[in-house]
């Protein structure tokens, strides 16, 4: 490995699934990954589009909107194809698969201050003992190798 990337920030923002970018998925536009993530949770076709009404920079709104809606049945076993479907449509994209083939053999971490040890890897005080499964980074590695490949 040719050096890592720890947080999306900088040169690598576009990384995040707050940073804007049209998403189609199922029928739908979204503004963001997020936004669609977080739709993903339901079958409630007025909640999908109403997350996707809302403006690329409140991704966290949906976000927080995500956690109240009662996650379908199925949710823990499908989040993680879900999610790899998101990003594969979004690193489609010129201008986000080019950045991302850029970083050539480089870890991919999304480092975070806000505990997230599910998706990401929390650098903070608190969370020091805690190696997080870093999961958006190893997807994102993932379909890199598929595009280079």
């Amino acid at each position: 490995m040719q050096g890592s990337i720890n947080f999306f920030k900088g040169e690598y923002e576009a990384f995040s699934n707050f940073h804007p970018a049209i998403i189609c998925y199922q029928g739908i536009e979204y503004p963001t990954v997020e936004h669609a993530y977080q739709a993903s949770k339901t079958k409630d076709i007025k909640f999908k589009k109403s997350i996707s009404q809302l403006a690329a920079d409140k991704a966290g709104k949906a976000k927080r909107d995500g956690r109240r809606i009662g996650a379908r049945k199925d949710w823990e076993m499908v989040k993680i194809s879900i999610m790899k479907d998101l990003l594969k449509k979004k690193f489609s994209k010129p201008e986000f698969m080019n950045l991302l083939i850029s970083t050539g053999n480089k870890y991919i971490e999304e480092g975070n201050y806000w505990h997230d040890n599910e998706w990401g890897n929390c650098h903070c005080k608190k969370c020091s003992s805690i190696v997080g499964k870093n999961l958006l980074g190893k997807l994102l590695m993932q379909i890199r190798k598929d595009l280079n490949d």
